[in-house]
């Protein structure tokens, strides 16, 4: 069975905008339901993650389980925070949105991913005791890395890693590519500990579910803060910015003029 071609850059900026005004336009309840079934999606790969560590005490091995859960958020149709920089601003580069749809789709992804994500954790750590150690431990090296430039920067290079990968999804839209572009960002994030906003957070959390965890909710709430931050100006000032540039502004007129006439 031949393979669907890889799309030029003009093509996949077109199909992006297409699916930005799908996203941006939804009611709230297909907003916010998506988003919590990206928490969860998400916390499968939490779980993989912790079993793996806790069979093998290998963080490389780990790594390799994590992805489950990027493939579930790819094949289910739910949502990250992170995967909503490129496509979002994309269709407000062709004023097919406003900034308030965007800010609504952001603050909603966001809460919706970390209370779906802390759901799943609480049960995972209600019925596997046993990872209580594993997952401090986990927790707590995002809380040490704390707000500095090394944590920033790992920060951003997850940004750019999850906006990539949402690029890679629409310039090769088969199946098979998709699921490869998940793994590899999966696979990143994991074995280099980078400072993602979801994923770090649902790791701390799975610590704070138990009692014992060296750090707190403050803890977390500013390691967040600062990792979404991050993950902004990778995703959207590195990557998003040069794609749009990538993509012509020929492109990005043609499609504005296509929604002036609609």
């Amino acid at each position: 069975m031949a393979q669907e071609p890889v799309q030029e850059p003009e093509e996949a900026f077109a199909r992006s905008v297409e699916e930005g005004e799908r996203r941006l336009h939804r009611s709230w309840p297909a907003l916010l339901s998506t988003g919590a079934m990206g928490g969860i999606d998400v916390g499968t790969g939490v779980l993989a993650l912790l079993i793996v560590l806790h069979a093998t005490g290998d963080d490389l091995l780990a790594a390799l389980a994590f992805p489950i859960g990027f493939i579930a958020v790819t094949l289910a149709g739910s949502e990250l925070f992170t995967e909503n920089f490129l496509v979002p601003v994309m269709t407000l580069a062709t004023r097919r949105a406003t900034v308030l749809d965007v800010a609504r789709l952001w603050g909603g992804t966001l809460a919706t991913n970390l209370l779906g994500g802390w759901v799943f954790t609480a049960l995972v750590m209600a019925g596997f005791g046993q990872f209580r150690h594993d997952a401090q431990a986990l927790g707590a090296g995002f809380a040490r890395a704390g707000i500095g430039w090394a944590s920033f920067a790992t920060a951003m290079i997850a940004g750019m890693i999850i906006t990539l990968m949402t690029w890679m999804e629409h310039t090769s839209p088969s199946v098979g590519s998709r699921l490869v572009a998940s793994y590899v960002a999966g696979f990143l994030l994991a074995s280099g500990h980078l400072n993602h906003a979801i994923v770090g957070s649902l790791e701390m959390f799975a610590g704070l579910q138990r009692p014992g965890a060296p750090y707190g909710y403050l803890d977390w709430a500013s390691t967040m803060s600062w990792a979404a931050l991050g993950n902004m100006v990778g995703g959207i000032g590195l990557v998003t910015l040069l794609r749009l540039v990538q993509a012509g502004g020929a492109k990005r007129r043609e499609l504005r003029s296509v929604k002036g006439r609609s």
